[in-house]
C-alpha cells in the first residue's frame, strides 16, 4: 500500500488505547491518520487483525509497517521537533530493548492503567510473549 498519508492505528475497544489515541490527536500535531483498527481497511494497510491485537501499527505513506514502540516512534517522528525528539529518543537500540518488554507489560496490563475497564483486558492466551 503507498498512500500520501501514513496511518497509526490502535485497539478501539480498548478505553487505555482510546484515550491515548485521543491524547494523540489533542496534543501530537501529526499528518498521520490516527484509527481504531476495528473500523481500518486492514487489507489495504497490509496489516491483520492479529498484528492488531498484539500491537499499535504504523503504516507509511510508502507502506512500511512498524509495530508497539517502533510505531510510537515513527508517529512521534512525524510530528513537530519536540515530539520528533521523544520519537528519536525511542529509536536506539539500548532503548528499543527496553521500550518492547515496557510496551508488552502495558498491554498485558492495559486494564489497570488511567481510563482502563474490564473490557481492555487482553484473554491469556492471546497476550504476547514476554
Amino acid at each position: 500500500m503507498t498512500s500520501a498519508r501514513a496511518t497509526f492505528v490502535f485497539d478501539g475497544d480498548c478505553a487505555f488505547c482510546s484515550a491515548c489515541a485521543r491524547f494523540v490527536e489533542r496534543r501530537v500535531p501529526t499528518a498521520a491518520h490516527v484509527v481504531p483498527y476495528q473500523f481500518a481497511d486492514l487489507a489495504a494497510l497490509g496489516l491483520t487483525v492479529e498484528q492488531c491485537e498484539q500491537a499499535v501499527q504504523w503504516v507509511g505513506p510508502d507502506g512500511t509497517i512498524a509495530a508497539g514502540p517502533d510505531a510510537i516512534a515513527k508517529l512521534l517522528g512525524s510530528s513537530n521537533a519536540a515530539w520528533r525528539v521523544a520519537g528519536a529518543l525511542l529509536r536506539p537500540p539500548p532503548v528499543r530493548a527496553v521500550a518492547w518488554p515496557a510496551y508488552r507489560w502495558v498491554a498485558r496490563n492495559r486494564d489497570r492503567m488511567p481510563g482502563g475497564t474490564a473490557a481492555c483486558a487482553v484473554p491469556q492466551d492471546r497476550r504476547p510473549a514476554t
